[in-house]
């Protein structure tokens, strides 16, 4: 492959992109890579669509190396598959929704378990047809509130989901293994620095739930790792330890008037300076806070739902909102409608709604919290005498130091990653929506269980950009950078001939060469431009060409040294391994 600057569809920008949000997305748009198209939804230029064909190539030979095969639905979908599985409704407005000309609804595909699930259904007869690993690369497209950082939240991105069709729970544990280390295998390749931990499934269902998390400042998932074992799990999959149950007599409850004491931290200091309870040494997590949420159940109208946590805690609504799935929540605003609900003097005994509970809320712990009167707060409310929640739910917010609920002898530390991928173990769900069955070995019917596992392809291109880069711009891992090598003509006394001469050579061997031949432009621009674009080996074609010397440079470490254009070649194979 030989790509000539001068004729290739590239422009850089010098300037900062007014609406880059990310070093990738900034880096990305500078460089020519990519281009915005509409809000979530970019162009892919020629040097990123090399990128990104680069990152499917890899993700398609590892998927075939673990036995997949690969096939291909359309994106645009008839509703009733979806009606069958009942996730039009759980989707809600997450995705995009459309009729045709018959008034028909359709939608463009966020995800295809079900369009998976069909085809093996009329496809398969027989246990002889198992176990099965089916994949696709894709565009998907999800209905984003608010998109952001480039590609890395886009409405419209490339996806390859796979999925597992096997016969019994062991065989799917065995399929989710060889698929796990195929996709650790995949992020090795690409140069990602990425930890693995437990996840939730959400809207598609299923168990044994595991994202595999580029490390980087800018992602939008918070995870944990425990500084005495290997535990690391995205916060929305944290468990809290439950202290134990306590049959201990604690005093009755009492009512105390407690004016002007909304917060949690005003509470706090009026209980001292009063010693309610006899105590002068409250702190935020001897109190109860109960926050109000609605709940909106798709297709099932809203619920007015009371959280109870500690008050040193905040409730996290994105953890919120995985305990809850489908269902999605949002912050109580009506108590001129509610007035049972005392805003900021709630408390959990006699209220009128669900409530669900912290599970460091135990039976026989005793709390400091709301009275359920305007300027009034119970001492000694006591789980299991004076209420009795619901439930438990994790929705307090995780933070550093909390113990680690695997070992208990570490504690937890925070850290941001990019979600690049995601496998999890479906079961049946899909399979039993569908009735599939199958004739078994013993001639009874069987029915397939499935496991689940996704990639964001074109969002690994904004982590590995994320991952790779300095002040100077883009620096590609060799197996997914747009060209082996770069060629800078410094433009005079037959520089940009010899340029073209070597990168036709290179080609020839096998390379893929991008060659800076452009007419008229400085060298000092031309080589701003090469480390913008992040190329790792430039060769410069400068003022030792008449001694039949390049100028070599390594973008890794900064290296430069002079070699004779003779040798380019095996020496760049060389370094290519």
């Amino acid at each position: 492959m030989l790509l000539r600057m001068s004729t290739l569809l590239l422009r850089t920008l010098r300037e900062e992109p007014a609406d880059a949000e990310v070093p990738s997305h900034r880096l990305l748009l500078r460089a020519g890579y990519v281009r915005r198209a509409a809000p979530g939804g970019y162009t892919w230029l020629p040097l990123g669509k090399l990128v990104l064909d680069r990152i499917t190539t890899i993700v398609r030979e590892e998927m075939v190396a673990v036995g997949g095969q690969e096939v291909s639905f359309p994106a645009l979908l008839p509703r009733e598959p979806y009606d069958v599985s009942n996730r039009w409704t759980e989707y809600g407005d997450d995705i995009f929704t459309l009729k045709d000309r018959r008034g028909s609804d359709y939608l463009l595909a966020p995800t295809h378990e079900e369009m998976f699930t069909l085809l093996v259904q009329e496809m398969t007869s027989s246990y002889r047809d198992f176990p099965l690993v089916l994949f696709q690369v894709q565009t998907k497209y999800r209905d984003e509130a608010r998109p952001r950082g480039g590609l890395l939240r886009g409405r419209e991105f490339l996806m390859k989901d796979a999925y597992s069709f096997t016969l019994t729970d062991e065989e799917l544990v065995s399929a989710y293994e060889s698929l796990r280390a195929a996709y650790q295998r995949v992020f090795t390749r690409l140069g990602l620095q990425h930890t693995i931990v437990s996840a939730m499934s959400g809207a598609m269902g299923g168990s044994a739930s595991e994202e595999f998390l580029a490390t980087a400042e800018v992602g939008e998932d918070t995870f944990v790792g425990c500084t005495a074992c290997d535990y690391a799990a995205n916060t929305e999959a944290v468990t809290t330890p439950a202290p134990p149950a306590t049959t201990a007599t604690a005093p009755p409850l009492e009512v105390h008037d407690t004016p002007d004491t909304p917060t949690i931290a005003s509470l706090v200091e009026l209980a001292n300076a009063r010693a309610l309870g006899g105590r002068d040494d409250w702190t935020a997590a001897d109190t109860l806070k109960n926050v109000v949420v609605t709940v909106h159940h798709p297709g099932a109208g809203d619920e007015v739902l009371v959280i109870g946590v500690p008050g040193d805690r905040e409730v996290d609504l994105k953890r919120l909102d995985a305990a809850l799935a489908p269902a999605t929540a949002t912050l109580f605003d009506d108590f001129a409608g509610r007035p049972d609900l005392v805003k900021g003097y709630i408390g959990p005994q006699g209220i009128q709604a669900r409530y669900l509970a912290d599970p460091r809320v135990a039976a026989g712990t005793a709390w400091l919290t709301g009275a359920n009167e305007p300027g009034r707060h119970a001492v000694n409310v006591v789980a299991g005498r004076d209420f009795t929640p619901d439930g438990t739910i994790e929705a307090a917010l995780v933070l550093a130091g909390d113990p680690c609920p695997a070992c208990g002898s570490g504690t937890l530390t925070m850290r941001r990653g990019i979600e690049i991928g995601h496998i999890f173990q479906l079961g049946r769900r899909y399979t039993d929506a569908f009735k599939v069955d199958v004739l078994g070995a013993d001639g009874k019917p069987v029915r397939p269980t499935m496991g689940s596992y996704g990639i964001g392809v074109s969002r690994a291109v904004a982590a590995i950009a994320e991952q790779h880069n300095d002040e100077r711009g883009l620096l590609w891992p060799d197996e997914v950078a747009p060209a082996d090598v770069h060629i800078v003509a410094a433009g005079k006394d037959g520089q940009v001939e010899a340029a073209l001469t070597l990168a036709g050579e290179l080609a020839a061997g096998g390379l893929r060469v991008l060659v800076d031949d452009r007419p008229n432009i400085s060298a000092g621009v031309k080589f701003t431009d090469a480390e913008l674009i992040g190329i790792a080996r430039t060769v410069v074609i400068g003022r030792r060409l008449g001694e039949g010397y390049a100028e070599l440079r390594d973008r890794r470490t900064g290296d430069r040294k002079d070699v004779p254009v003779s040798d380019i070649p095996g020496v760049i194979t060389a370094s290519l391994g």
